[in-house]
């Protein structure tokens, strides 16, 4: 408890909420970074994220404030976290830039285990935040093996609180109110989906002095960047994928399959995307250097801008599955038949295809957790070979036995890339992962192949001529295209 004249400042449903005794500190006090009225409390407010911004300026000033956030509880025991030399490194980067900060890693290369090492460090009451449920459990599982406490839980109908806790973003967003005073440590996995949006207003809420970002895939935007950096704080630690594979992360090899699109096929996809190109081509004119968001923000406003990305969707679902993708899936799935395989497409529409046709199983948000996670224990167990998704194996979930993917279709982010790659990366002896890259030739899906590779390491991609089948019939059953066999063998 605090004594004697000051200001006294509490948490209170998501603000820092101040009172003073005297009206001189209420007005030095309104001096604090993000002081605000509040006319309808009669009071004064600040954002909790500038928790410790505004205990520095109060010492500063000379300002008498008496802290009455919550007390931090008490943290279980903590059992020593081995880490790789890289991981050492990042552990280390972070506390000698203030606890605050976000590491680069690449999919499959222990970023959890990097918060992990990082809380057993600190040992504060700590909140991890993370994007799916999937996740939310695998959290769990990762800080049980080190941690001897209770472990919170706040999401997927679940919520237990106590000192080490883990919950969802969208439960943090809705909770954060309630949650925000209690923990000194905010980890944020999978940190790119922060710095735009409503989301923000999870880590604005909380008064958490430290902070550690975890991402394979940092924002591009300046503003993105920029907002991260004072939410969470600046990059502190970076590897690239390339620089750990072969080492701690499998082998791996990209092969680039151009295929070529059939009459039909062509004539649908020129002729909705000439649609689309007289709209863009007027945006570029009279908007030199303009992004293609600033075109799409359009839509609202524009029916040609609407009609033009609608034409753009329809030429994108053309090519999403074409028949020489089709007939190229098949024959890699027959040269593939003893390895674990891992599909990857634009849309759940394609999914199901690809799953009613090979009889794979498909992997969709329309997928209950317990189905999920038993499909993915029966795929890690080897009872399952192959799986098929469109969005849900892109980030979070742990695939560590599979050897093989095969990207049917996708979008042109170079993030959504990278975490695709990941699901194959977690090393296992004498791994050697294959990526096959199942692109429309003459089409755009060319070009964003090459923007979404371009970090990826030259040396790691074979791209081959464009495939033709002058007869349109589907390859026999134990058809080898021989320029498959010469890349994968």
């Amino acid at each position: 408890m605090c004594s004697g004249a000051g200001m006294r400042m509490w948490f209170d449903k998501g603000t820092l909420r101040f009172q003073a005794d005297c009206q001189g500190e209420l007005e030095l006090a309104t001096r604090l970074p993000g002081m605000r009225f509040d006319p309808r409390t009669n009071a004064y407010r600040a954002p909790p994220w500038l928790y410790s911004d505004i205990r520095a300026g109060a010492k500063a000033a000379g300002l008498s404030l008496c802290d009455l956030t919550p007390r931090p509880s008490t943290v279980g025991q903590w059992a020593d976290v081995g880490l790789r030399s890289y991981q050492r490194a990042a552990v280390c980067a972070w506390e000698l830039a203030g606890r605050r900060g976000l590491v680069i890693l690449p999919t499959g290369s222990g970023k959890t285990r990097v918060a992990v090492a990082a809380m057993a460090a600190l040992r504060v009451p700590t909140l991890c935040l993370v994007p799916t449920r999937v996740l939310l459990h695998q959290w769990q599982q990762a800080i049980a093996e080190h941690y001897g406490g209770a472990i919170g839980c706040w999401g997927d109908g679940e919520r237990r609180r106590n000192a080490i806790m883990v919950t969802t973003f969208e439960s943090a967003y809705r909770q954060m109110p309630l949650l925000g005073g209690d923990f000194r440590l905010l980890v944020v996995d999978e940190a790119h989906h922060f710095g735009v949006g409503r989301r923000d207003e999870a880590l604005e809420m909380a008064i958490a002095p430290w902070r550690l970002g975890l991402t394979a895939t940092p924002p591009q935007d300046e503003t993105a960047e920029g907002r991260l950096g004072e939410l969470i704080g600046p990059t502190v630690y970076r590897q690239a994928v390339d620089a750990l594979a072969g080492t701690f992360l499998a082998e791996f090899k990209i092969v680039v399959l151009p295929l070529e699109l059939e009459r039909a096929e062509r004539a649908a996809y020129e002729q909705e995307m000439a649609l689309f190109r007289q709209v863009h081509r007027a945006f570029r004119n009279s908007n030199p250097g303009g992004r293609f968001s600033a075109f799409a923000a359009m839509a609202a406003s524009s029916k040609e801008v609407r009609a033009a990305l609608a034409a753009l969707r329809r030429a994108q679902r053309v090519i999403g599955f074409t028949k020489n993708k089709a007939r190229m899936l098949s024959a890699l799935l027959d040269r593939h038949q003893n390895s674990r395989v891992l599909i990857f497409t634009a849309d759940n529409t394609t999914t199901y295809a690809i799953a009613r046709e090979h009889l794979v199983t498909p992997l969709t948000c329309d997928i209950h957790r317990a189905e999920r996670e038993e499909v993915l224990e029966r795929f890690r167990e080897g009872q399952i070979r192959s799986l098929v998704s469109a969005k849900v194996l892109n980030e979070g979930i742990d695939v560590p036995d599979a050897a093989v993917a095969i990207i049917v279709g996708g979008s042109s982010r170079e993030r959504e890339h990278i975490q695709r790659i990941g699901r194959l990366l977690r090393p296992s002896p004498g791994k050697q992962a294959v990526i096959y890259e199942l692109l429309a030739a003459g089409t755009n899906e060319v070009h964003h192949g090459e923007r979404r590779r371009k970090n990826v390491g030259s040396r790691r991609i074979a791209s081959l001529p464009v495939t033709r089948w002058r007869n349109p019939a589907p390859l026999p059953d134990r058809t080898r295209p021989p320029m498959v066999a010469r890349v994968a063998r």
